[in-house]
């Protein structure tokens, strides 16, 4: 059972920056890969990127590569995204979430995600 809390959501001008933090609970953490979707009004949850338990290459969507950096602290059961440059359209609630599943891929499917937290909302202003 892993329970997951984000933070640092708010609003912030086009072009500003947001760090969300998901701190998460459960002696297993740290062997999930662990990722962060979005979901804006109107539309499907979508995915953003993703980190490996066992550390080395993340992975994003094509609508925030080089913008976004995740990143996770498993000394200290949290995962981190960075967000720079940011846009009126990256305006969502974002979530955490932890796939709980052995692969030997990062997933990009938020429904193969097997828990998430309860959301925190980035709104980017124009």
């Amino acid at each position: 059972q892993v329970q997951l809390v984000e933070s640092g959501g708010g609003l912030v001008q086009a072009g500003g920056s947001l760090r969300l933090s998901c701190a998460a609970s459960g002696r297993t953490f740290r062997f999930y890969n662990m990722g962060w979707c979005r979901q804006a009004p109107g539309k499907e949850r979508e995915f953003v990127a993703a980190f490996p338990w066992i550390g080395g290459n993340a992975y994003y969507a094509d609508s925030v590569k080089g913008r976004f950096t995740i990143s996770r602290d498993n000394a200290k059961n949290t995962v981190y995204l960075q967000m720079n440059s940011l846009k009126p359209e990256d305006t969502a609630v974002y979530y955490c979430a932890a796939d709980t599943t052995f692969r030997g891929r990062l997933e990009n499917r938020p429904n193969e995600y097997d828990y998430w937290g309860q959301g925190t909302q980035v709104t980017v202003s124009s």
